[in-house]
């Protein structure tokens, strides 16, 4: 009997202890601390440091970034003036071209285009139809019910037996009539000269090649008159490979293809290639100031595009058009952020335009070096 009393006696004890020992709230989502006074944790508790403020830039610094953001929208850069020989290689439906010459009144524009002829540019572009006829000072004709289009088709200037297919706007008499732009019998900076003597504009020489591979490029492209001012938006090799590094050795081999093929061989001294890609990757990985160096041109600055300083441009896929989507889900890529990238010949000094020294001019006294529209560049700094 005592051995029971004994075992029961324990077993109260241990009980006891049990009970003593619960530690109230512990079943709950609070750390250990804060349980209750009855956990046997600690119960005063540090006072955490407030996390560091971020640096905020000065109300200065914010107007300051204002005021050039607004200034490059109002004053986008344009590289080129309106009686510069310009080449633009890769061309799509030919809407940037027909800008150049519509609202810039460029006269000497010399637009390239991959597609073989004018039907398969019009059969990939529609929107291409109306941008030649503008291109070419032309008024587009509205198009009948079962009417086909008119095109005459000749062939450039050849060298060596090359041909590069041209569209001229045609002579017949049932040719559409010129098309006078808005100002286009105004004087412009291009009708003076350095000292603002009065003088007679150049005949247009206006003119659209097919079938021109910018890697590629014919010698009567690259052995004629040399061009002030060659340029090649958004270029791009196509396709839907979802190799991101497959996609960028192809783009890279398209840009230094163009680079000496087309760009320094057609390059007048002083001269500048503008090659413009969109912002963020793909494209930066595309090293493009690099790839430029290697073939024996050097970055001279950068700036923003703005799509919106070339009235009536749309961004035009390298495939061409998706049929079958409704419009409002069309893709714009001139809605996108975009840098024009502006290179020289190594060694050469490039001769700005007369809208880039205008304006150099009132910064001489104060210089800000990182403006939004614009950043200087050296060879150093090109390794991206």
């Amino acid at each position: 009997m005592g051995g029971k009393k004994r075992k029961q006696q324990l077993k109260q004890q241990a009980a006891t202890r049990a009970r003593a020992a619960f530690i109230p709230h512990r079943h709950s989502d609070k750390p250990l601390a804060a349980a209750g006074p009855l956990s046997g944790a600690n119960t005063t508790q540090k006072k955490q440091a407030p996390p560091p403020k971020l640096r905020q830039e000065s109300k200065k610094t914010q107007e300051q970034r204002q005021r050039q953001q607004q200034n490059s929208r109002e004053n986008p850069t344009i590289p080129f003036d309106a009686d510069d020989r310009i080449l633009l290689v890769g061309e799509g439906d030919v809407s940037f071209a027909a800008s150049l010459v519509r609202h810039h009144r460029c006269r000497h524009v010399t637009a390239t285009v991959l597609d073989k002829n004018y039907a398969e540019l019009v059969a990939k572009y529609p929107s291409a139809e109306a941008n030649i006829a503008l291109f070419h000072g032309l008024k587009p004709e509205p198009k009948k019910d079962g009417q086909k289009d008119e095109k005459e088709e000749g062939s450039a200037a050849t060298d060596g037996g090359d041909a590069a297919e041209e569209h001229e706007p045609s002579s017949s008499s049932g040719a559409p009539e010129p098309a006078t732009a808005a100002g286009d019998e105004s004087d412009s900076d291009a009708d003076y000269d350095a000292d603002g003597n009065h003088r007679p504009r150049a005949p247009k020489t206006n003119r659209l090649l097919y079938a021109i591979d910018g890697t590629k490029p014919p010698p009567s492209l690259t052995r004629g008159a040399p061009f002030d001012r060659i340029l090649f938006n958004f270029p791009h090799v196509g396709g839907k490979s979802t190799d991101v590094n497959r996609q960028v050795r192809y783009n890279q081999e398209l840009l230094v293809g163009f680079f000496r093929q087309s760009a320094l061989p057609a390059l007048a001294p002083g001269g500048s290639v503008v090659v413009t890609l969109f912002e963020g990757e793909p494209y930066t990985l595309w090293n493009v100031r690099d790839l430029a160096r290697h073939v024996g041109l050097q970055a001279d600055t950068s700036f923003r595009f703005h799509a919106a300083a070339y009235p009536g441009y749309r961004h035009a896929r390298t495939l061409g058009v998706v049929h079958g989507k409704p419009a409002a889900a069309a893709w714009r890529g001139e809605d996108r952020t975009a840098r024009s990238y502006v290179f020289v010949r190594k060694g050469d000094t490039l001769r700005k335009t007369r809208g880039q020294q205008q304006q150099q001019q009132p910064r001489k006294k104060k210089r800000k070096r990182d403006s939004d529209d614009e950043d200087e560049s050296s060879e150093d700094d090109l390794d991206d």
